[in-house]
C-alpha cells in the first residue's frame, strides 16, 4: 500500500465536506444579508440609510460565511489528523 497517499474514501470525505462548507456558507451569508434586508423593508428605511443597512447584512453575511467555512474545513482537518 502507499502509506502517505491518500485513499480514495478519504479524498471523497473531503470533497463531500468541502462542498458541505461552501454551501453552509453561502446559506449563513444569504440569511444574514436577508435579515437586513427585511429589516430594511419592514422599518421604511430609504435612502442612504437603507444603502448603509444593507451594505452592512452584506458586510456580516460574509464575514459570517467566511467563519463558517473556516471552522467547518478546521474541524474537518482536526478530526482527520485524529483518525476519526
Amino acid at each position: 500500500m502507499d502509506m502517505g497517499r491518500e485513499s480514495r474514501w478519504e479524498k471523497d470525505a473531503m470533497t463531500v465536506e468541502v462542498v458541505f462548507a461552501l454551501v453552509t456558507a453561502v446559506a449563513l451569508a444569504a440569511a444574514v444579508f436577508a435579515v437586513a434586508l427585511a429589516l430594511s423593508l419592514v422599518f421604511g428605511i430609504s435612502g442612504s440609510a437603507r444603502k448603509g443597512v444593507l451594505a452592512g447584512g452584506a458586510l456580516l453575511g460574509a464575514t459570517g460565511g467566511v467563519w463558517r467555512l473556516v471552522r467547518v474545513l478546521r474541524r474537518f482537518d482536526e478530526q482527520r489528523r485524529m483518525g476519526r
